[in-house]
């Protein structure tokens, strides 16, 4: 923002921590985590920020981010929101440095950010090859974070690095977390024996995601909204849904017109809604 740059003329780098357009929870607890360390590691010209890739208005739809942050008392008025923060001045002006989370890739509007680009936080590129066993960017950062200053790693830190990954692998059987993500469970559990039970976290997670309080239909299909990089938008969106809930709102369909308006979409399109039921179950109840 304009007020941002005011004060900040003085500084010679800003190093912005950038999570992707998702949000989801392990971008963001990733963000908040990686520019807390380099925070801690950079020279003290250098100002490190968390940004997170979203506007301040849509921060209300992420109920398990909300949750983790709301657990620790962390108040919503000590994040950085995307229109915040004017990261194309600052790049002109030679101040930006940029890591990336959760993607090696910018969209189309801020390709001219790629000189500033100087780290890409990238699960993908830690992965066995299957999408099922991704490593998480959690797991990615506390690996680092423990390698070069472990003395970093609090509690409290290590309740949302530990919340986030097991939020990313609470779909998947106990045996099939990825190696690295069980070693950085069991390294944040040894140091810190308080933390709590893994299935009481994934839980009320589940639950957090499942029945989130407060957010409309509407307000969820906004929330994951994916659309293509390209010239020809395709939006797709996930919404999480009991039957009891799903067989009460049978007006899901009508929602369509209020994410178009929203995102400005052509109306010459055709959705298509696609429905899938699972059981819901616990790392050590799933068979």
């Amino acid at each position: 923002s304009d007020t941002f740059l005011q004060r900040n003329k003085c500084l010679e780098k800003v190093h912005v921590v950038l999570g992707n357009k998702s949000c989801d929870l392990d971008s963001l607890i990733s963000t908040l985590a990686y520019a807390y360390f380099l925070d801690k590691v950079s020279p003290p010209d250098v100002l490190c920020l968390p940004v997170l890739n979203i506007p301040r208005r849509d921060f209300s739809y992420f109920t398990e981010t909300r949750f983790i942050l709301e657990e620790l008392n962390i108040p919503e008025s000590f994040h950085i929101f995307r229109d915040e923060i004017n990261l194309h001045q600052l790049n002109a002006e030679g101040k930006l440095s940029l890591t990336l989370v959760n993607s090696n890739m910018l969209t189309s509007e801020d390709k001219s950010l790629e000189s500033a680009v100087v780290k890409v936080i990238n699960p993908d590129e830690q992965c066995d090859g299957s999408l099922e066993l991704q490593a998480s960017s959690s797991s990615v950062v506390v690996k680092e974070i423990l390698q070069e200053a472990p003395e970093l790693i609090t509690q409290q830190l290590a309740y949302l690095l530990r919340g986030s990954i097991l939020f990313k692998c609470m779909s998947l059987e106990a045996d099939r977390i990825t190696e690295q993500q069980e070693k950085v469970l069991s390294v944040l559990e040894e140091k810190f024996p308080d933390l709590p039970p893994r299935e009481e976290i994934i839980s009320v997670l589940q639950e957090t995601q499942l029945n989130p309080q407060g957010v409309s239909i509407e307000d969820a299909m906004l929330k994951d909204l994916k659309i293509s990089d390209g010239e020809i938008k395709v939006a797709i969106s996930t919404v999480y849904l009991t039957l009891e809930v799903r067989e009460n709102r049978n007006n899901i369909v009508s929602k369509q017109p209020y994410c178009i308006q929203r995102w400005s979409f052509s109306n010459d399109f055709e959705p298509i809604f696609l429905h899938s039921v699972y059981l819901q179950c616990t790392l050590s109840s799933c068979p």
